[in-house]
């Protein structure tokens, strides 16, 4: 299965390390040129503008806080402005929770992680859909979620989990409203992934060992398997998929929960 995208135009959002950078460079390397959100890590930024402009494409790195609607306005003005009409949207930022029980959670607290996950999908969400309906010519949006936007099975992780079950159900109406103008709009739902922000995994050999038991495939996963899924998303491969969730998790929800 060939997938190109050569003259396509991407955005994804926290796209300076992990998974968003993979995702990045992984649309770069299938021919899509790429705008590079990202909020605090600059340098981040510009090492995924080398990925993607080493692969012979177009690289725009953006500054923007993805929660904040003027921000994300004046991001996808960008875009228009310096590639061109957008083509598809990755919707990837966010933050972890505190480790904090609900009750002991800040206000604060829960608004920056419910603001980066599940306020930035639906505005980035929002300005891709408005463009891509005045273009006309359909396009791609694709949200990552995460497990826990059904195993809410982590203590202290309740605003994440909470942010991740918005960002499903904001997929499907979405996809329900878009659906008719040809645009799809797919959820992929991560497992456990080595990145940044399972940090834990990457210093820890023993725990990671210790998670890695519990998925079936036996092992975690990277960057690249999440891209790889979000690649057929937004090929027309997947034209006849929206509304879904997808899970890539090497099998872990199938053990879910432990009896």
């Amino acid at each position: 299965m060939d997938i190109r995208f050569e003259g396509k135009i991407a955005l994804v959002t926290g796209a300076s390390s992990g998974i968003g950078q993979g995702i990045a460079a992984a649309l770069a390397d299938a021919g899509s040129d790429v705008a590079i959100n990202y909020w605090t890590d600059a340098d981040g930024a510009e090492e995924t503008a080398r990925r993607v402009r080493d692969a012979g494409r177009r690289a725009l790195t953006i500054q923007a806080d993805v929660g904040d609607p003027d921000q994300v306005a004046a991001m996808f003005d960008r875009v228009d402005a310096e590639l061109g009409a957008l083509d598809i949207l990755v919707a990837n930022a966010g933050h972890a929770s505190t480790g904090k029980p609900l009750h002991e959670t800040s206000w604060a607290e829960w608004d920056r992680v419910l603001r980066s996950n599940l306020d930035g999908a639906f505005l980035c969400g929002r300005e891709a859909a408005r463009r891509m309906l005045a273009r006309g010519a359909g396009g791609r949006i694709v949200n990552i979620s995460s497990v826990h936007e059904e195993a809410c099975n982590v203590v202290g992780d309740g605003p994440y989990c909470v942010a991740k079950g918005g960002v499903r159900n904001l997929t499907r109406a979405m996809a329900l409203e878009l659906g008719p103008h040809g645009i799809t709009v797919n959820a992929v739902a991560p497992g456990m992934i080595l990145t940044p922000m399972n940090q834990q995994a990457l210093d820890d050999p023993t725990y990671r060992a210790a998670a890695e038991a519990q998925i079936p495939l036996r092992r975690a996963g990277t960057p690249v398997d999440i891209a790889s899924m979000v690649l057929f998303l937004c090929s027309a491969h997947a034209s006849y998929c929206t509304g879904g969730t997808y899970l890539v998790d090497g099998g872990w929800m199938l053990a879910w929960p432990p009896v």
